[in-house]
């Protein structure tokens, strides 16, 4: 069961599971997922679709639960903090609560943002964070931290078989054209020829993982012996900063966006580079596809994606009293109409 199925990453993981041979339940209440992002799979009889707000409890038969569910951008999970709350702790004691029932594995989508601003550089498993827990991002980064508190007491005190994964920024085809996120902001706003909003001077950092590299860490994971539990880092080591990224993004489009400065909002970190040693050591992993493969991939899908929707501007309004400025360094612009 992959519970956010339908999002970015779900429906991805999906895909792989269904390509390895096994039967995929995939659970959604479609908040930001879309039938879309699986449409393609609904005439497969090894895959099975149903709606579901994993904040409720869940009665069904299953080997593996992949927890995915929860907004992951900020100008969703901002949109109703509580509501992301409840998703991240409820939805983890509920499904916590079925594995128990049915002696499965449970794979938990953790966040690097466990870390908040951190203090030190790369982020290894063992640092504890640097989190403001009142915050307007506090919503999602303390929800996800009580998350694994959940998960590690489930295994301690019911020897529940567990898997915790903190995923750093990860992009593809399939991101949600309304995220906010900088991937997606800065290739849409390229290929629409706008200007690139960066706030600060630029020089903040951020990894990129691309979603294929991911989903096979999670993978790889989840078929690890019950010993490891994780929590452990996944994501690309590479680290770059936003205004390299807007750059490689408006070369990449051939665009004649121009890139403008804004200064920096609240809380935002500064770095974000996951120390990927653990993920090497045990799973044999580490991300293969290099950026401008990547992005080259994920341009395609936008470009796609926005003729086929017909979208041709930028309608910033809906979520202005959310999150003007997002935490990532880019606007909180939204697509209007889009799936």
């Amino acid at each position: 069961m992959v519970t956010g199925g339908a999002g970015f990453l779900g429906s991805h993981l999906c895909e792989r599971l269904l390509a390895g041979g096994d039967d995929v339940l995939c659970v959604d209440n479609f908040f930001t997922g879309t039938k879309d992002n699986i449409i393609h799979l609904l005439d497969d009889p090894h895959f099975e679709l149903m709606r579901h707000d994993v904040t409720f409890p869940l009665y069904v038969e299953v080997d593996e639960i992949y927890n995915l569910a929860c907004p992951a951008s900020p100008i969703h999970y901002q949109f109703d903090p509580v509501q992301t709350t409840k998703t991240s702790v409820h939805g983890a004691i509920n499904m916590l609560g079925l594995a128990k029932r049915v002696r499965a594995k449970i794979f938990q989508a953790s966040t690097s943002e466990v870390y908040g601003d951190p203090d030190i550089h790369p982020q290894k498993e063992d640092y504890w964070g640097h989190v403001n827990p009142i915050g307007s991002r506090s919503c999602y980064d303390e929800g996800k931290r009580c998350a694994e508190t959940l998960f590690f007491d489930y295994n301690r005190q019911h020897k529940l078989r567990i898997k915790v994964a903190r995923i750093f920024n990860t992009y593809g085809p399939r991101m949600h054209p309304n995220d906010g996120r900088v991937v997606s902001n800065f290739i849409v706003q390229a290929l629409q020829n706008q200007p690139i909003t960066i706030y600060g001077d630029g020089m903040q950092t951020r990894s990129f993982g691309y979603v294929d590299d991911i989903v096979e860490a999670f993978i790889r994971l989840m078929d690890t012996d019950d010993s490891i539990t994780g929590p452990i880092n996944l994501g690309n080591p590479i680290e770059m900063t936003v205004q390299n990224l807007a750059e490689t993004v408006i070369r990449l489009t051939s665009s004649q966006s121009k890139v403008i400065f804004h200064p920096l909002p609240a809380d935002d970190p500064k770095q974000r580079q996951p120390d990927i040693s653990l993920a090497r050591s045990t799973l044999n992993w580490e991300p293969t596809t290099l950026l401008e493969e990547g992005l080259k991939a994920t341009i395609a899908y936008f470009d796609k994606h926005l003729a086929s929707h017909n979208i041709t501007h930028v309608d910033s309004s809906r979520f202005a009293s959310i999150s003007p400025l997002l935490a990532d360094g880019t606007t909180a612009q939204v697509y209007p109409a889009c799936p």
